[in-house]
This record gives structure tokens, C-alpha cells and sequence, in this order.
């Protein structure tokens, strides 16, 4: 495999960490803690909030030490598997590209982690009154190569119908 098809998930999830840090560094330079502005009225805002937990704050309450072990532990075991699978072969480029995005926001989160102890979330998106919880640059990455996946598979199970009816159609 041509080494630039190698090394393009790698580069999207570098631009998805650079992305995150930058993202970080400049929400908790600028928004005070549990501060909020509105960016667009009934929709979305701008937050700084701090998640020891991991999505939608699960694992919060839980034992501090136990916690970090467990989520550091999760996150490179995540970033090791997605690391072998990509250097390991030929496929698709839509699954290379989502593991890619998956690559850089678990790097981004992990980082955040390991140095502080919590992952920084700053976009809120709502309606009305019913508000999703506070997201990051890495965990939309995450959300997005989740999807490429997604459809990957989805693409990769029609290729396999399609090729099947062809099969069938010439005997």
C-alpha cells in the first residue's frame, strides 16, 4: 500500500488533535468555569466545563484513582487496537478515515486525562429547555469516524448483496 494511503488517518487525527488542544487552551483561557454565551439563541453555546467522567458524564461519581486507571487504561487500549488495524492493511478509505477521526479525539481526550485529570467540554448544544451534554473538538471527531464506520459497513454489506445477485444472475 502506498505509504501516503498509510499515513493519511494518521494525519487526520493529527489536525483532530491539534483542533482539540487548540480548542482547550482557548476555551480555558477566555470562559470562566460554568460560564455560558450564547452562540446561537435556543441552540447552541459556549460553556467551559470539566468531565471526570467519560461521555454524557458517566463514571463521575466514581472512585478518583479507579476512575483515571480505568479510563487511561481504556483509552490506550482503544488507541493501540485502532493504531494496529491501520498499520495492518489494505482497506476501505472511508474506514480508514473514521478510524482516523476515532484516532485523534481518543488521543485528544486521553491527553486531556493524563494531564489533568479531566477532559475540558465546551460546545452545548440544546432545545429549549432540553439540553445534550457538553462536547469537545475530540468527542465530535469520535461521533464522526463513528458514522464513517457506520456507513463503511453499511457500503461494504451492499457492495456484498450486489455482488451476490450478480453471481446469481450469471448461472
Amino acid at each position: 500500500m502506498p505509504s501516503n494511503r498509510r499515513l493519511f488517518p494518521f494525519l487526520i487525527a493529527a489536525v483532530v488533535v491539534v483542533l482539540d488542544r487548540l480548542t482547550k487552551v482557548i476555551i480555558k483561557a477566555h470562559v470562566s468555569a460554568f460560564d455560558s454565551i450564547t452562540v446561537i439563541p435556543g441552540l447552541l453555546n459556549i460553556v467551559h466545563t470539566e468531565n471526570p467522567g467519560i461521555a454524557f458524564g458517566m463514571l463521575s461519581n466514581a472512585s478518583g484513582a479507579w476512575r483515571g486507571i480505568l479510563l487511561i487504561g481504556f483509552s490506550s487500549a482503544v488507541l493501540i487496537a485502532i493504531s494496529a488495524v491501520l498499520l495492518r492493511g489494505q482497506m476501505d478509505a472511508w474506514l480508514r478515515a473514521g478510524l482516523g477521526f476515532i484516532l485523534g479525539g481518543a488521543f485528544g481526550n486521553l491527553y486531556d486525562r493524563i494531564v489533568n485529570g479531566t477532559v475540558t467540554d465546551f460546545v452545548e448544544a440544546h432545545a429549549g429547555q432540553h439540553y445534550f451534554p457538553a462536547f469537545n473538538v475530540a468527542d465530535s471527531a469520535i461521533t464522526v469516524g463513528a458514522c464513517l464506520l457506520l456507513l463503511d459497513m453499511w457500503w461494504a454489506r451492499e457492495r456484498k448483496v450486489s455482488h451476490v445477485s450478480e453471481v446469481n444472475i450469471d448461472r
